[in-house]
């Protein structure tokens, strides 16, 4: 079994799509995804890309992925990862591939000077929270996750 973690193309926009509507279903997050595959298209790789991602493959067939960006630590002076969406597909759990890509985004923190990886995982995901805790990720207990989106952004952004 041979293990690979490339960058992805324009061409793998429609695989990119369908993992992350793969991961909307297995969190049980499916009645949320609402993106426009072009417009996708074109914020991940148009002329100002806001994310970068990253296709785990497995003896050649793509099995998983990694959708990231830079975010910026202020008490570091430097920027750090964030991993929006990590998915492998579930016959190739196990196999390493998870692993692999985890540590594919740590070498680009390392080689890009980032202060660290960071993400985020649902509190009922068990398994996940033992993979990344075997990996030595620590949980941020001390840290809520806030958000404004619809209409409250809308009425927000008009004060």
């Amino acid at each position: 079994m041979t293990l690979a973690i490339r960058p992805a193309t324009p061409a793998d926009l429609p695989l990119i799509a369908q993992f992350i509507r793969d991961l909307a279903d297995y969190e049980k997050l499916a009645h949320e995804v609402r993106f426009d595959e072009a417009v996708l298209g074109d914020r991940l790789f148009g002329a100002r890309p806001y994310a970068e991602v990253v296709i785990g493959e497995i003896d050649g067939a793509p099995q998983g992925f990694a959708l990231f960006f830079h975010n910026f630590s202020t008490f570091e002076g430097k920027p750090g990862i964030y991993l929006e969406d990590l998915f492998v597909r579930p016959a190739a759990r196990g196999s390493g591939l998870g692993k692999a890509l985890l540590a594919h985004l740590a070498k680009l923190c390392t080689t890009r000077d980032c202060a660290r990886l960071e993400w985020s995982v649902l509190d009922w995901n068990a398994p996940a929270i033992g993979f990344y805790q075997s990996l030595d990720a620590k949980l941020m207990d001390e840290w809520t996750v806030m958000r404004v989106d619809g209409d409250a952004l809308t009425r927000l952004a008009s004060t």
